[in-house]
This record gives C-alpha cells, sequence and structure tokens, in this order.
C-alpha cells in the first residue's frame, strides 16, 4: 500500500508548530534580533547554567532567525522527516527528533562553555540533522537504499552541510554534529528492518 503524507502526522505538526511560532513571533518583534529571541526561548548558556532555565534545550528548537532560516528547515524536514516517519514509526519518530535536537543543544552548549564565547542560538537544524542520521543507518539496513533517497545520497548531503556550516558564519555546527551523531546511534537502537516489505522514500534535500 503506497504511503503518503496523511501517514506522517508528526512531521506535519512539527512543521506546522515551527510556521506558527515563526509568525506569532514576527507580529511582536523582529526575530532576526538576538535580544528579542532570547525573551522567547532561545539557547543562551548563562541562562541556563546560572538560571537554571534548561527549557531552552527544547523551546529553542522551535524558533528561527528570520523566514530563509525557517524555509530552509522546513523544507528539509517535510521532506526527510515524513520519509523517516513512515518507515520508522510515529513514536520512535518522535524520539528521534526530539532526542537528537536537545543532544544536538547540549553539545552546543559544552562547546561554548569550552571557548567561553556565549552566542544566543535557536533552531531545528540540530533535529533535522538527528533524522539525516537516522535515514543514514535505515539507508546502510536496506541494503544502501530506500525508494528515491540512497545512502550515497544522504551522505553527499551530509558532507555538503557540514562542509556549508563550517564555511559559513553563524551556524551552530556542534548542533548539527551532535544531532546526527544522536540521530544515528538512536537509529541503531529503535530501527528493525521489516521483513518482507520494501521501504517506500520519497525526496530529498540538504540542511543548513
Amino acid at each position: 500500500m503506497k504511503k503518503t503524507r496523511l501517514d506522517a502526522p508528526c512531521t506535519a505538526v512539527i512543521a506546522a508548530a515551527n510556521v506558527i511560532v515563526f509568525f506569532i513571533l514576527t507580529m511582536g518583534g523582529m526575530t532576526e534580533d538576538a535580544e528579542y529571541m532570547l525573551g522567547h526561548g532561545a539557547m543562551y548558556v548563562p541562562y541556563i547554567m546560572e538560571g537554571g532555565e534548561w527549557y531552552r534545550l527544547f523551546t529553542s528548537m522551535f524558533l528561527h532567525f528570520g523566514f530563509e532560516h525557517l524555509v530552509n528547515n522546513m523544507v528539509i524536514l517535510i521532506l526527510l522527516g515524513w520519509n523517516l516517519e513512515v518507515e520508522i514509526g510515529k513514536i520512535k519518530y518522535l524520539v528521534i527528533y526530539f532526542a537528537s535536537g536537545i543532544c544536538g543543544n547540549l553539545l552546543s552548549m559544552f562547546g561554548d562553555l569550552q571557548t567561553g564565547e556565549y552566542v544566543v542560538s535557536a533552531g531545528a537544524s540540530g533535529a533535522i540533522f538527528g533524522v539525516i542520521g537516522a535515514l543514514l543507518y535505515v539507508a546502510v539496513r536496506n541494503r544502501g537504499r530506500i525508494g528515491n533517497v540512497s545512502g550515497r545520497g544522504i551522505l553527499f548531503m551530509v558532507v555538503v552541510s557540514l562542509y556549508y556550516g563550517f564555511t559559513s558564519g553563524g551556524v551552530d555546527n556542534l548542533a548539527h554534529i551532535g544531532g546526527l551523531v544522536s540521530g544515528f546511534v538512536l537509529g541503531v537502537l529503535l530501527y528493525w528492518k521489516r521483513k518482507g516489505k520494501r521501504s517506500r522514500f520519497a525526496g530529498n534535500g540538504y540542511d543548513s
């Protein structure tokens, strides 16, 4: 039976939540402004460590610095998240998405603590890299290809995304790496290949 977008309600709800939050925030201020975003749940290490505001590890995943940042992440989330949710199931998908996002933020926080350079950060890309990491493992388990998505294609996307991040300014590379590794590990722990069934994946993209 062919899968459709209706088979990935979690991806749709998460994407919708990100869009709704963004447009609500734009009615009250500038989403490109770090102070404004900080007042609405963005990550900032001193507030977390000294103020105990650990909720920022979660809320920051629904905030984006500007419309372009939002669109880039949501396009990739819908294309790749849909595929992963269809393949692995709703509950496991949610575990991978949110756990990877939080792990990515924790690694980012650790990096800030090591360097002593604290910046305001936000975005869903750590969680999305977790989706990519899990998809990479699923592709490996399915002999390198699932429908229109190949393991090599996903790996190439990872390399390009990380290269772009490390050669550009204002990108939280540690959150991307933390999310990617967490997603792959969680994929190993949570995914079991369904015997006698071929997986159906559609679409690809890359994250920045």
